[in-house]
């Protein structure tokens, strides 16, 4: 495998894994069988709820690692989430029992291991702390604000939206529409344009 300054030397041995958009990383109740350093592309991890509902926990962009999937390996514990792929994605596979040697052996994986779910731990609280304590409206603008920041429409659904704030389409629906009528923002089929970013940005988390 060609060299790639990106990815960290104590990785470089071992193969790439390329999976198409919308493909399924894990599912609940799977074994973990490997260890993914992400090169390219974004997977998103919902935790599934008693009623069938998806809550968004996190997403994995380029150099990043699952936390789920490292507990996992170290716990010898199935997978309690799943992972889908949002876009095509380009990783590294670090199999089972080479990512318990390397725990044992090399200190920069272990440095590697260690600091990455640090980071997403971190990530993950901040999330539920999010869903637990933040408004809707808060977390809708928030969400709107960080899409939009380098880009005019957002393509996005309200179904997407809805699984992102751990919410119900319905309820987004409702907030959006109202949004639109106070001229907020402007709905089109399967895109949002905001208006308004400065108002939007008092309801949201986001803002100072």
């Amino acid at each position: 495998m060609e060299k790639n300054e990106d990815v960290p030397e104590c990785l470089r041995q071992f193969r790439t894994v390329a999976l198409p958009a919308q493909a399924t990383v894990f599912s609940a109740g799977d074994p973990c069988s490997n260890f993914y350093f992400v090169q390219s592309g974004s997977i998103r991890v919902d935790l599934i709820t008693a009623d069938g509902k998806s809550v968004l926990l996190y997403r994995i962009g380029p150099k990043q690692t699952c936390i789920l999937s490292t507990s996992c390996l170290i716990s010898h514990e199935h997978h309690c989430a799943e992972a889908m792929t949002e876009t095509a994605v380009e990783a590294i596979a670090v199999p089972k029992e080479e990512f318990e040697t390397l725990l044992s052996t090399s200190q920069s994986f272990r440095e590697l291991v260690f600091q990455s779910f640090s980071l997403r731990f971190s990530t993950m609280m901040a999330k539920i702390n999010e869903v637990s304590f933040a408004s809707l409206d808060s977390r809708l603008a928030g969400r709107l604000l960080e899409l939009g920041k380098d880009r005019e429409i957002i393509k996005i659904t309200h179904e997407q939206l809805a699984r992102d704030l751990g919410s119900a389409r319905e309820v987004v629906s409702r907030k959006l529409l109202d949004w639109e009528a106070k001229g907020l923002i402007e709905r089109g089929r399967g895109d949002v344009r905001i208006l308004a970013p400065v108002q939007l940005k008092q309801f949201s988390a986001l803002g100072d």
